[in-house]
């Protein structure tokens, strides 16, 4: 009789035992799949979001070292320049070898845009169709795009350049990041068009948000040099469309 109890027993406490394995075993891979999608999660938002927050640090330190800007047209003239800088007198800025002064010299001559109040400077592709999603995505990834059919500086017509599209709000990362801080732009804020080995300077006017349908922009008319900028709104996402208006300044 205890022989049987004790066999009963020892049933009972495989048996017990082998649940509690079971239910381990369900609660690791309930926890590793949890873990597997809270981890995707943040490899899908810092993809989307690391470059738009990486150019906001980057705006926000330049403000506060204050830290400029300036646009030359040579490289050995950027070069003379880096060489002729005061140090600077910011503790922290002399610490990380910081430049108070950057120089931007265009990336190609033949066709560029810069722009001094937010670092940008970037190649400008010509005749992209922004009608064609496989074609404009891959040149936006290269640099910034120039609309087919508008006008290129010096023409007197109307400019549109776009960067900073995407297909899918999670692929935002993937393409050029020049025009991320361009909401950062005022009235009267230059921006500056290399064509052909010629500066062209233009001064903004307004800025406007718009839905990605509101194509007409596209193909406005004007009597005198106008420059579009468009890039998607806000920063990181699809959902609108940020344009900035600029005019040629005057010779």
């Amino acid at each position: 009789m205890q022989n049987l109890k004790l066999k009963k027993g020892f049933k009972l406490k495989s048996y017990l035992h082998k649940i509690r394995s079971d239910e381990y075993v369900k609660i690791l891979i309930l926890r590793t799949v949890g873990n597997f999608l809270v981890f995707s999660s943040l490899f899908l938002i810092a993809k989307t979001f690391y470059l738009p927050i990486k150019e906001e640090i980057r705006y926000f330190i330049d403000g506060r070292l204050k830290k400029t800007y300036v646009v030359v047209e040579k490289k050995k003239e950027a070069e003379k320049k880096e060489k002729e800088q005061i140090i600077p007198k910011n503790p922290l800025a002399r610490t990380l070898k910081f430049e108070q002064v950057k120089f931007l010299v265009p990336e190609d001559p033949n066709f560029s845009i810069v722009i001094p109040k937010v670092g940008a400077n970037a190649r400008i592709l010509a005749g992209v169709d922004p009608s064609n999603e496989t074609i404009y995505l891959d040149a936006l990834k290269k640099g910034v795009a120039h609309a087919g059919g508008t006008a290129f500086p010096g023409e007197g017509g109307h400019i549109f350049l776009f960067a900073h599209s995407t297909d899918y709000f999670w692929n935002v990362g993937s393409y050029n990041a020049v025009f991320y801080l361009l909401y950062k732009l005022e009235k009267a804020d230059e921006v500056n068009l290399f064509y052909k080995g010629s500066r062209y300077v233009y001064r903004v006017i307004d800025k406007t948000i718009v839905d990605p349908l509101q194509v007409e922009y596209l193909t406005r008319k004007t009597n005198r040099e106008f420059l579009t900028l468009q890039t998607c709104w806000p920063p990181g996402t699809t959902l609108k469309r940020l344009l900035v208006f600029a005019v040629r300044v005057a010779e």
